[in-house]
């Protein structure tokens, strides 16, 4: 009786897992009609940058007690992102109790900056 119940469980919990991480990946999904694939590929590559971002700045918090910059997170081995991504550069601010990384982007067109902060979720101005 306790394998069935340990058994539905896993099941619950496997699909709810599996709802989260639908609903993150249609945030991830560029907005339909924003461009070629190419334009669409460098979008989705610069919101893995930035929750890669926002997981070390989790990491770093985690060991240090504080946020850290850029820098911060690339010298301590947080980090392999470089600064930018064509045609997009990146920027974290930080305060005592939260972050925000952003990438704005360097030429014409959209999104002009995306951004995450402490809440784990991409957002962008259009």
């Amino acid at each position: 009786m306790l394998r069935v119940f340990g058994f539905l469980g896993t099941v619950i919990t496997m699909a709810i897992g599996m709802y989260i991480y639908s609903l993150q990946v249609k945030t991830l999904a560029p907005s339909a009609g924003g461009g070629n694939p190419e334009e669409m590929a460098t979008i989705t590559g610069v919101k893995n940058d930035l929750i890669g971002i926002a997981n070390a700045e989790r990491g770093y918090l985690a060991s240090e007690g504080k946020y850290g910059s850029l820098d911060d997170l690339t010298a301590g081995k947080y980090l392999t992102v470089k600064g930018e991504r064509e045609p997009y550069i990146y920027n974290v601010e930080i305060t005592s109790s939260s972050f925000r990384a952003t990438a704005t982007r360097t030429t014409k067109g959209a999104p002009a900056q995306l951004w995450i902060t402490e809440t784990m979720e991409v957002q962008s101005s259009n």
